[in-house]
Formats: structure tokens, C-alpha cells, sequence
């Protein structure tokens, strides 16, 4: 099975400029915990409600008028739409991260493939699923942001 086969599909590029409160309300509006961050129709990042509330919330300022790009996480981790749930769960595990950007090969989003998915999805997603959650469940020895 590969990834296409169990993403979310029709997921948008959330502004990079955006407010971290407006993108809070597009995470409620839309029950997601994940917005990927685009600009000029590029991923450059991803923001997660956990993103808002330690960078933007408990951090240094007004939270409401923070930009995502301020709060977003460094580093962008993705899979292409044609790798193996085996090969996305790794990923996971490897970036300790619960869902995952899915890019075509022309480098364009068309999903995301979140740690539900590949449990929800038969033995071979239960085996990435728990192969995923194992790695992210590991200490890093560095402290979280």
C-alpha cells in the first residue's frame, strides 16, 4: 500500500504571514492539529497547534500578532505520495513527528499522512504505525521546543 492510498487529500498552504490566531481558528474550523506553511506554492514549513502554544502563547510578546513563520517548526519532513506506508512510518520515527506533508514528484503537496492514517489502514499500516510511534516515543536528550 502506498501513501496516496491513505492521506488526507485536498490540504492548503497556510500563509506564512498569517496571524498564529487565525491559524489556530483554521486548525479548530478545520479539527486538525497541522497546517503546512507555503509561500509562492513551496512548503517551507509546517505549524502545529503545539507550535502556537509554546512559541506563540507562552512565548515573549502578543501572541495574537505573531506570524506563523515565527512560530512554525524548522525543517521540513515529508514522503512522496508513491512511498510505502512502511517508508512513511519511518519517517516519522526518525523526525519523531506524528503526521507528515505528502508531496508528488514534481515537489507539490497533495496530502498529509498523519499517524492515524497508517494505523487505520490494515496490518501493513498498524506495523508503520507502531514502528513510528515506537521512534517518536524515544528521548532525544535535547529539550523540546
Amino acid at each position: 500500500m502506498q501513501v496516496k492510498d491513505v492521506m488526507t487529500r485536498g490540504v492548503d498552504l497556510a500563509d506564512p504571514n498569517m496571524k498564529t490566531r487565525d491559524a489556530a481558528i483554521k486548525m479548530r474550523d478545520d479539527n486538525v492539529g497541522a497546517l503546512p506553511v507555503g509561500e509562492a506554492g513551496k512548503l517551507i514549513g509546517m505549524v502545529t497547534d503545539r507550535d502556537i502554544v509554546v512559541r506563540a502563547v507562552a512565548g515573549d510578546g502578543p501572541a495574537e500578532n505573531m506570524a506563523v513563520r515565527q512560530a512554525m517548526s524548522e525543517g521540513i519532513y515529508y514522503c512522496f505520495d508513491d512511498e510505502s506506508l512502511e517508508r512513511a512510518g519511518e519517517l516519522m520515527a526518525e523526525h519523531q513527528v506524528h503526521r507528515l506533508p505528502v508531496l508528488d514528484h514534481d515537489k507539490k503537496l497533495v496530502g498529509i499522512v498523519a499517524l492515524a492514517d497508517l494505523a487505520a489502514n490494515g496490518d501493513e499500516g498498524l506495523r508503520a504505525a507502531a514502528a513510528a510511534l515506537y521512534g517518536i516515543s524515544q528521548p532525544t536528550g535535547a529539550p523540546r521546543q
